[in-house]
């Protein structure tokens, strides 16, 4: 990463059989992600923080970011599920808990799972995802399991920045606000993390910066979490979720991150190619397969057909595909956009446009290229794409163009953005 030594560390020891198993796991070994596949199993559903930039739409098929999936499955749909993933993804190394909700907030659920799975495949690695708050109850037990990568969300450790990013704490019972309840959860987000580490388990603290509020502080997170023995940091932007709290904030550049990332990586490695995936992720990290493995049934509930009605308005939508079966790039990344024409119910491809790329990658993207590529796409009404930064999203709004961020099959995103359409002509009536 970045050309610099970042190999995974840790204060303890570690023995050959967890060097072997982190080389194999795309997360913690940037070289791995490109070769080993991981698997998110959705069983964790009930989350016992509420963050104020989370909004956890557990039955959204479209959206792909942290907190969603399209099921939840039992323990036991969870091992069906991997046994099927696993006879058609040879190189599939992790089993993954990241929600939607907190795996420890539902750790009977959790340890099920980990324990059918490990019976079929006793060679694959497990990892955890965890606010931390309970990670003092549970961390002997998660060393018991065999588990010995986990990754723990620290977004601050001072309790008064701490009660701008949460709105209330759920503990042994009872519930806490304010820089009170934020402090509980720090306090055991750091005995947690000590316990694990001296137990040799790899940790891995994903913080989500936050413009504003806790973009000063990220270094001293980094630089305490190093002292408690954590591998490495994952420094994330801010994505905002429609229905959360800071939803109208700004999204969290990334060139703002690069430069965190650089300051920090100096204290500790730092993750660089984090996906921010969904909570059913299946595959690479750069290419998610969830969909070939999703529920028919679930995805025909989730995404029900649209009535035919007479007279359907047109639309024009521009999507942000590879394949043409997929919404599966980056608006930012995208030089040619394939263009669609229909009625909600009936679409038709009727070009593919190439266009400048919104960002080519440098650390300041030319403001001229990215005039030409929202102006190239000015006579639709809506661009689909797997991700969409706050600045082009509001640079397309200027031009009376809507976003949508999901992840889902061509058809069924242009079904989705134009019903979308449908309710905003109603109301707009």
């Amino acid at each position: 990463m970045n050309g610099k030594d970042n190999t995974v560390k840790n204060i303890h020891p570690l023995s050959s059989d967890i060097q072997k198993k982190t080389s194999r796991h795309p997360c913690f070994t940037c070289g791995a992600s490109h070769k080993y596949a991981r698997m998110h199993l959705p069983v964790a559903p009930a989350c016992n923080i509420s963050c104020n930039y989370c909004n956890r739409l557990f039955d959204c098929l479209h959206e792909s970011r942290p907190g969603v999936t399209s099921e939840i499955l039992t323990p036991e749909a969870a091992l069906a599920k991997y046994m099927g993933v696993k006879k058609h993804m040879e190189n599939l190394s992790v089993a993954g808990i990241a929600g939607p909700g907190d795996a420890l907030a539902n750790w009977e659920s959790t340890r099920r799972t980990i324990e059918l799975i490990k019976e079929y495949d006793p060679e694959v690695i497990f990892c955890l995802s965890t606010n931390g708050l309970m990670l003092p109850e549970y961390a002997s037990e998660i060393v018991k399991l065999g588990v010995r990568h986990v990754t723990v969300t620290v977004n601050c450790l001072n309790p008064a920045i701490g009660e701008k990013i949460y709105h209330h704490v759920h503990y042994q019972g009872k519930r806490y606000q304010g820089a009170y309840g934020a402090s509980i959860l720090i306090q055991n987000q750091i005995a947690g993390i000590k316990e694990l580490t001296s137990q040799g388990v790899l940790v891995k603290v994903n913080i989500v910066m936050i413009q504003g509020i806790n973009d000063s502080h990220v270094p001293v997170i980094v630089k305490n979490v190093k002292d408690l023995g954590a591998s490495l940091t994952n420094i994330m932007p801010l994505i905002p979720a429609g229905g959360s709290t800071f939803e109208n904030y700004s999204q969290t550049s990334m060139r703002d991150i690069k430069i965190m990332r650089a300051i920090c990586e100096v204290v500790l490695p730092q993750m660089s190619h984090c996906r921010q995936c969904r909570a059913d992720a299946i595959g690479l990290l750069g290419d998610d397969r969830s969909l070939e493995f999703r529920d028919p049934e679930v995805a025909k509930e989730t995404n029900p057909e649209v009535p035919e009605k007479a007279d359907r308005e047109q639309y024009r939508i521009a999507v942000a595909t590879g394949d043409g079966r997929l919404v599966d790039r980056h608006f930012g990344h995208t030089s040619e956009f394939a263009i669609y024409r229909g009625d909600g119910e009936v679409f038709q491809l009727v070009e593919k446009r190439k266009v400048l790329r919104y960002c080519n990658g440098k650390e300041d993207c030319d403001e001229e290229d990215r005039r030409n590529t929202v102006n190239a796409l000015q006579d639709c009404n809506v661009v689909l794409s797997l991700r969409i930064g706050y600045q082009a999203r509001e640079k397309l709004l200027k031009k009376g163009i809507l976003s949508f961020e999901l992840y889902d099959t061509v058809e069924n995103g242009l079904k989705h953005a134009a019903k979308k359409l449908g309710k905003l002509s109603k109301k707009s009536g």
